[in-house]
């Protein structure tokens, strides 16, 4: 079994039925594979269900959800090491401190960084797609 680490964007698909990546969402947070996240994944999936989808109960819900995951295989706190390797990770790759700081989170407990931003990190090799991690959970099976 394998320890994928979920950014952000996993949850928001996983509860977006029009999103194309939330079919591969829902069976990645429902398989059998242990998941961990970053802390920082409560404030950025809060802020998207009040403020964009102005649903307090989809929060709610994506809390609980996030609340598995921790339980389930961790939940890594963005502490001052963590974040002085982000803002290495963010320069070097162009990319944003949170993006950089789900990747560190990777490192640090050596895990796959599962995300849907093809953009800024799948590209660039710093993250796989949801579908990716589901099929490897079925190859492992």
């Amino acid at each position: 079994m394998k320890l994928w680490l979920l950014d952000a964007s996993i949850f928001l698909a996983s509860e977006n039925s029009e999103d194309r990546y939330y079919g591969d969402s829902r069976r990645l947070l429902q398989g059998t594979d242990p998941l961990a996240t970053l802390d920082l994944v409560f404030y950025e999936i809060t802020n998207v269900a009040v403020h964009s989808w102005r649903d307090p109960l989809t929060a709610h819900r994506l809390c609980e959800r996030v609340n598995a995951v921790a339980d389930d295989g961790g939940l890594v706190r963005a502490e001052t090491s963590l974040l002085d390797s982000a803002v290495d990770i963010a320069d070097e790759h162009g990319i944003s401190v949170y993006d950089a700081a789900y990747v560190a989170a990777a490192r640090v407990l050596g895990s796959q960084l599962v995300s849907c931003d093809e953009r800024d990190l799948v590209s660039k090799g710093l993250a796989c797609l949801p579908g990716v991690a589901t099929s490897s959970q079925v190859n492992n099976e």
